[in-house]
């Protein structure tokens, strides 16, 4: 298991002995996926915590913690 940092957001990633990669937000309980290869997993568990966070600001919920504290990418940028 390792851990990496996309933007300003913690995701554990490991090897299962079945050969799936899986990634996971522990900051975010229930966002983790899983991926033929590292990149793969990483990328859907990052696609999965926006929706999450999408979903939060349509319900007008409070955005998960990764969210509300990571510097996001602009347009144009």
């Amino acid at each position: 298991m390792e851990e990496t940092t996309v933007g300003s957001i913690p995701i554990l990633v490991g090897l299962e002995d079945d050969g799936r990669w899986w990634a996971d937000i522990e900051s975010m309980p229930g966002v983790m996926a899983y991926g033929e290869t590292r990149e793969s997993a990483i990328a859907t568990v990052r696609a999965l915590a926006l929706r999450v966070s999408a979903d939060c600001i349509d319900y007008g919920e409070e955005i998960p913690e990764p969210f509300a504290k990571a510097e996001l990418p602009r347009e144009g940028d």
